[in-house]
């Protein structure tokens, strides 16, 4: 077994990329010694004199003979020449990688010249770069937070792999692993097809009789395109070769693009137009989040956000509530599956909901926005949906996972649904499973977690069988399978829960019949496009209306709030504690009903919280909790729950909190108890959790001291325009980065 080390590297090729990694492993003592080598002696002396390499390599074969690592920083046009130059000299547990741009060509040499290929050979790719070129503009921090791509051949030792892994990671990179023919696609398409655009675009405005004019009124967005042209062209003249198979192939694709472009254009085709420009956009947006790394909340829990809660004195005034997340996520979906145009008012621009949107989207459903809570969704209608061209990405949201599983479950075209690192660590067999026994294939990781691979089928027939569920969720996501079977589908509720679902589905003309717990839905239906206005969100409108029911003199009206019966439970809850809650303008709106709450202070009493309500509560506990620490007596709350009330994270987190507080309270394993009483200030952790972080605004609002609340970034994922409103009202939050 080979060992494999890392102390002593050789850089060939002391350029921009080479000089940066001999200077960020130098800066950070990652080796003992870093030698150059490069053609043209003056880098080598320049880089030498700027502290770049520890010495020159005057002997090429003394230093390949003596060196743990080779890094191979030379145009891709070279690399088989140096590959042969060094060959001779090569020990077998030399460290071999690069840092060129494309793969195949490379690997193609290596077997060329080696039988076997060295098990230390591991090429890899360091996504950066700058337009400055040379060792003088080498820079230690050029792959802070980059991606570097290894691509490790049959023949590489995993344990070369690694080192060479653990190298990249200590001067900052982020470190990931693709097939070679994989990586080659992948940059064609982003940066080396960009590139060559980019040189066409400027060298064919250089032709034009005018082109003073054109270039002396060019505007940034004409500089900010056309500034990757000023790259070395030699060294993009030597990539066109090296990687000319798959950029033939993205030309080919962006030409098909350009041509479906023009022939809009030459059409008038509005909708053609708007749903390229729209899809565009919001994969920009998408694809810069991902790379900025807030996307779908992939790391947000450690994200440095504040919350610093002064003291306040009484709520007045109105709050703005966002959209309902549950209801929205339904809307674009079946919006998406109706036949004609639907507009959505009041829309959630959370990173959930807007996982549900981006997906259509690359189901090929245009959609407009959204813009302060409007979308406009061109509905396909049920055998409308597209292919996507790859894996549909859902960030964190298991809504969107479920939901989507029914509806394609039954499409004629194969699809893999994945997520972020948190919602790949969930199992989705409790949906899985009912649509495999409707007829689904779907294939998951172990656990029945995601990723979850769907394969078409050839008859959506159904089941004859009714199918007991205790999820709204797994309940959805069967009714929207059933909209494609060839029977009927009934569906029996274990208990009752939330029935957001079959309340837009009649909204869209699909009746759901509902008898004694069991819901019916008839094959053949279609959905017809109409108009939404979609409610405020209750869950966080519990928040507000804690705050407001604790404050002295305290008003506060919330306007346009959902009070779906099988959402409404800490309302009632509330008024039994003796809060002073008042529903206005009650009415239904798209099949929703909706009214205006009115809220004043009252002096709240503990109670027994009544069986009914039992299982709400332990939803809605944050809220729930920051009313029982402030009123008269004890609140008890007895349940009976898998593993025991402590096992539920968020009833933990928020014990842990309010006991640091100074609440007095029990936590057994069927039984919560909490005693009124003053709350104190300090310092507490939210553990990530939105609510918990907000109800513990809340308690900062209420407490007799400034409180500061750690952990609060996915506040703005959960209810974007939390933080705003709560100042509006007369919560003293205020919110620190870093």
């Amino acid at each position: 077994m080979l060992t494999f080390s890392t102390r002593r590297v050789l850089v060939i090729g002391l350029g921009l990329i080479g000089g940066s990694f001999a200077r960020a492993l130098r800066a950070r003592g990652l080796v003992d010694e870093v030698v150059g080598y490069d053609r043209n002696r003056g880098e080598c002396e320049l880089g030498l004199s700027l502290g770049v390499i520890d010495r020159i390599a005057d002997d090429l074969e003394t230093a390949v003979g003596s060196a743990d690592l080779i890094v191979l920083a030379v145009p891709v046009k070279v690399m088989e020449q140096v590959l042969s130059e060094i060959k001779p000299w090569l020990r077998p547990q030399t460290l071999i990688t690069d840092v060129g741009s494309t793969k195949g060509n490379l690997v193609d040499a290596a077997r060329r010249l080696f039988d076997p290929i060295p098990p230390g050979f591991v090429p890899g790719h360091p996504i950066a770069g700058t337009e400055k070129s040379g060792v003088g503009a080498s820079d230690e921090e050029l792959f802070v937070r980059r991606k570097l791509i290894l691509t490790p051949l049959p023949e590489s030792d995993p344990a070369a792999t690694l080192a060479i892994a653990r190298l990249w990671q200590g001067v900052g990179s982020e470190v990931l692993q693709m097939e070679v023919r994989r990586h080659d696609e992948v940059l064609a398409a982003t940066s080396h097809l960009p590139h060559l655009l980019a040189f066409s675009l400027v060298d064919t405005l250089a032709h034009e009789a005018e082109n003073t004019d054109i270039f002396r009124y060019a505007a940034g967005g004409f500089r900010d395109f056309t500034r990757i042209a000023a790259s070395d062209p030699s060294m993009w003249h030597d990539i066109c070769f090296a990687n000319r198979e798959q950029l033939l192939a993205q030309i080919d694709r962006f030409t098909d693009g350009v041509a479906k472009l023009r022939d809009a254009v030459a059409r008038g085709d509005s909708q053609s137009l708007l749903g390229i420009f729209t899809r565009a956009k919001s994969a920009r947006e998408h694809f810069s989040r991902i790379l900025a790394r807030s996307a779908y909340s992939p790391d947000l829990h450690n994200h440095p956000v504040t919350f610093r809660v002064r003291p306040g004195s009484s709520i007045k005034g109105q709050a703005d509530l966002p959209g309902d997340r549950s209801i929205s996520h339904r809307a674009v979906m079946l919006a998406a599956l109706a036949e004609g145009v639907t507009d959505i008012e009041g829309f959630l621009e959370g990173e959930d909901s807007l996982a549900t949107l981006q997906a259509f989207r690359d189901l090929g459903v245009v959609i407009e926005g959204p813009h302060q809570g409007l979308v406009r969704v061109y509905g396909v209608g049920l055998h409308g949906l597209q292919p996507p061209v790859g894996p549909l990405y859902l960030g964190s949201s298991g809504t969107s996972m479920r939901l989507l599983c029914g509806v394609l479950a039954a499409q004629p075209f194969a699809t893999e649904l994945y997520g972020d690192e948190e919602l790949s660590q969930v199992s989705m067999s409790a949906v899985v499973e009912p649509l495999r026994q409707m007829g689904a294939q779907i294939e998951t990781a172990a656990g029945g977690c995601p990723p979850l691979k769907i394969k078409p089928v050839e008859s959506f027939a159904g089941t004859g069988k009714v199918l007991r569920v205790a999820s709204a969720q797994v309940k959805s996501a069967l009714l929207l399978a059933g909209l494609y079977t060839e029977t009927q589908t009934c569906i029996e509720q274990v208990k009752p829960s939330r029935d957001h679902t079959e309340r837009m589905l009649g909204r869209f003309g699909c009746e759901v019949r509902e008898s004694a717990g069991r819901l019916q839905l008839a094959p053949g239906g279609k959905l017809t496009a109409g108009q939404l206005r979609v409610p405020g969100d209750l869950s966080a409108a519990a928040f507000f209306i804690v705050a407001a029911t604790l404050s002295r003199g305290a008003e506060l009206l919330l306007e346009h709030v959902g009070i779906n019966p099988t959402r409404n439970g800490l309302l009632t809850i509330l008024q039994q504690m003796g809060a002073d809650i008042e529903l206005l303008n009650v009415r239904d709106d798209c099949a929703e009903p909706v009214a205006d709450i009115r809220v004043r202070d009252a002096a709240l009493k503990g109670i027994e919280i009544p069986a009914e309500w039992q299982s709400l509560a332990l939803d809605e506990c944050p809220a729930l909790m920051i009313a029982a620490a402030c009123a008269e007596g004890e609140t008890r709350l007895h349940t009976q729950v898998e593993g025991g009330l402590a096992a539920n994270r968020r009833l933990s987190l928020m014990c842990e909190a309010l006991k640091q507080l100074g609440v007095d309270l029990q936590l057994e394993a069927s039984c919560l108890r909490i005693r009124g009483g003053r709350l104190h200030g300090g310092r507490v952790s939210s553990g990530g959790d939105p609510r918990v972080a907000m109800a513990l605004a809340v308690a900062g609002h209420l407490a007799g001291e400034e409180l500061d609340i750690e952990q609060c970034a996915s506040v703005a994922l959960f209810c974007p325009e939390f933080v705003d409103q709560a100042r509006r009202i007369g919560i003293a939050l205020y919110k620190e980065e870093g």
